[in-house]
């Protein structure tokens, strides 16, 4: 099935995932009900508490687990197709490497498995490893990498078939505040080039940074979803920007802004930001009050 330029990159429509229970234990929801659409070219963050179920929803997208209700698809394919894995580059949250190969080989070994070969592949290794800023690391084995190291060689094996989407699972999971800087810009510079990037992280102020859209998962559901400026708006506060505005005017602010001082202007008018943690932190709590 060939998508159209309007297809979504990732839709998820009333998904329930049950895992049975074992030994005399109650069968357990892990997500239910759950709807969602990631638009191709965007960054989509899918947040929630541990055992919120936003993994076992990144399995089911991914088909390695089979959903009890619902559908899911990549680019209009349906997700148990194997199809629909050609064009998604996925990076776990504790990737293995064959700590024997270095950096290039490793790259060239998952290039060969994606059906890639000669000049073309090296070719586009060499690009990734230029990118992922690990040219100068190309030629040591993975088994000396850093856990930044690790996860950057992780995002150039994802994209070495050039894919359209792609899937991270915690990528700075572990990573110092400068390899979880260099990811971030990583993900932005995805971003530009027309890759779609669905990603799960716990480290909410750089998922701030990036995202075009947030879905927070609670108790196996969606409990808020939308875009993440939307989102973050303090609806019942009003915050306004002004340039050359003294302190007596600022006392005045309220009514005088108009008409009080020509030097003063009026740069932006709308709603203060709260931060994504502080969204998550009460969308998890709300949700647990009526569950």
């Amino acid at each position: 099935m060939s998508p159209t330029p309007t297809t979504p990159a990732v839709r998820v429509e009333n998904l329930t995932k049950v895992f049975k229970g074992q030994l005399g234990r109650k069968a357990f929801v892990a997500v239910k009900d759950l709807s969602f659409t990631v638009n191709a070219g965007e960054v989509y963050g899918l947040i929630g508490p541990n055992g919120s179920g936003k993994s076992t929803t990144m399995k089911v997208v991914l088909g390695l687990l089979r959903p009890d209700m619902g559908h899911t698809h990549i680019f209009g394919c349906d997700s148990s197709e194997v199809a629909s894995r050609q064009e998604v580059g996925f990076l776990p949250e504790n990737p293995y490497f064959y700590k024997h190969l270095t950096g290039l080989e490793t790259l060239l070994f998952y290039g060969r498995l994606c059906g890639m070969s000669g000049k073309e592949l090296r070719e586009r290794a060499h690009d990734l490893l230029l990118l992922t800023g690990l040219e100068n690391a190309a030629d040591r084995r993975v088994g000396g990498y850093s856990k930044g190291m690790l996860q950057r060689i992780g995002l150039a094996q994802a994209l070495i078939h050039e894919p359209r989407l792609l899937v991270l699972d915690e990528p700075t999971a572990g990573v110092d505040p400068a390899g979880s800087r260099k990811i971030r810009d990583l993900i932005l510079e995805f971003k530009q080039r027309g890759i779609t990037v669905l990603v799960t992280s716990h480290l909410l102020e750089q998922l701030q940074e990036v995202c075009d859209r947030i879905g927070i998962m609670a108790h196996g559901k969606m409990v808020r979803e939308g875009r993440l400026d939307e989102l973050i708006a303090v609806e019942n506060q009003t915050e306004i920007l002004l340039e050359n505005a003294s302190p007596e005017l600022l006392e005045k602010i309220r009514g005088l802004v108009a008409t009080e001082a020509s030097s003063t202007r009026l740069l932006e008018m709308g709603h203060p930001r709260t931060t994504l943690e502080r969204l998550f932190l009460k969308a998890t709590e709300d949700s647990s009050d009526v569950s």
